[in-house]
């Protein structure tokens, strides 16, 4: 179960790192690039903090933060592939991995409360 633990941690960790540096970077070239244009595109990437803040509650509390994380996972599948006209599999794939996630936590945090 550590080892289980440990790879979900990393791997939410991971995702979460590499999806709020694409949003703080994927539009600031809009604003002309550079760091000033980071700055101006850092609006995009606040809603992301959100998942760092999960992970801290998975990290600290596995199966209520686990609860959340599938939660998010599932709306953010929705919104970001059944929601508008484009779908694209590996969107799909990311957003259904933090739901996946998710469900790890919960099975950790309620194999984790009978011991």
């Amino acid at each position: 179960m550590k080892v289980i633990r440990k790879i979900s941690q990393i791997l939410l960790l991971l995702i979460t790192t590499i999806v709020f540096v694409f949003a703080l970077l994927s539009g600031s070239e809009g604003y002309g690039g550079e760091f000033m244009g980071i700055v101006k595109n850092s609006p995009n990437a606040l809603p992301w903090l959100l998942l760092f803040g999960l992970n801290y509650l998975v990290w600290k509390k596995e199966l209520y933060g686990g609860i959340i994380l599938v939660i998010f996972g599932l709306f953010i599948t929705w919104l970001f592939n059944f929601r508008g006209p484009n779908f694209w599999w590996t969107t799909f794939a990311l957003t259904s991995l933090i739901t996946l996630l998710g469900v790890i936590f919960i099975y950790l945090g309620k194999k984790g409360s009978k011991n």
